[in-house]
């Protein structure tokens, strides 16, 4: 049968193949932080989203717990998303610098948006059994999203997972702002992660984020042309 990413979705959705990360999920979802605590939790894995005929595809670690676990899109609904948002849009991928829940009117431009582990792990930190299970979810986003030029991945956890599906050995170091020609002329290009702790300390600041996707644009621009 011909794979659609409307068939990942629903498979990422229903998944329960790993009983840590489902656990947590729900148990996140039930003892609900206080300023959520009128909200109806998705608790559920989080597909990713956007353009499908998108030209540069960006790939994030996971879930966070009262974000994307909570709304049902990845990093929607939190400050690491608010964050990247703001980015898209000042750059033109993003028809407005907001994301707060499904349905909020947010439409992506050229840009899809997934992550390496589609459900919210304990401490943000998947398992490398967890991760593995996952893989094949991202490996079908990325054979499915046929007009991607550039992967940009977001923190070293989706710089590993991206050069794992493609198969480069040995992975190219990790940076910000980092470049990389991958086997199947694709480009990788590495942004440290939109976390709290990396936006709140200027390690990553709107110039350099916004830096990353105008670059991811230019190279996607002219591998196009």
């Amino acid at each position: 049968m011909e794979d659609s990413l409307a068939a990942v979705e629903a498979e990422v959705v229903a998944c329960r193949a790993c009983p840590r990360l489902v656990a947590w999920r729900e148990r996140v979802a039930a003892e609900k932080v206080a300023r959520f605590r009128a909200d109806e939790y998705w608790a559920r894995p989080v597909p990713g989203f956007g353009d499908p005929d998108a030209r540069i595809v960006l790939v994030g670690l996971a879930p966070a717990a009262h974000g994307g676990n909570r709304t049902g899109r990845v990093f929607t609904g939190d400050r690491s998303g608010d964050f990247l948002f703001a980015a898209l849009h000042r750059c033109g991928f993003a028809n407005q610098p907001t994301a707060t829940h499904r349905g909020d009117g947010l439409a992506l431009s050229d840009v899809f948006i997934t992550a390496a582990v589609k459900c919210a792990p304990p401490a943000n930190k998947p398992t490398p059994a967890e991760r593995d299970t996952c893989r094949p979810y991202l490996e079908r986003e990325l054979a499915l999203l046929e007009r991607a030029e550039v992967l940009v991945a977001i923190g070293q956890f989706g710089w590993d997972a991206v050069c794992s599906v493609v198969g480069v050995r040995p992975r190219p170091r990790f940076g910000h702002g980092a470049e990389f020609r991958l086997p199947d002329r694709r480009w990788l290009l590495g942004t440290y992660h939109v976390s709290q702790q990396n936006t709140f300390t200027g390690k990553l600041t709107e110039p350099m984020l916004d830096a990353v996707l105008r670059r991811a644009s230019e190279l996607a621009v002219a591998i196009g042309a």
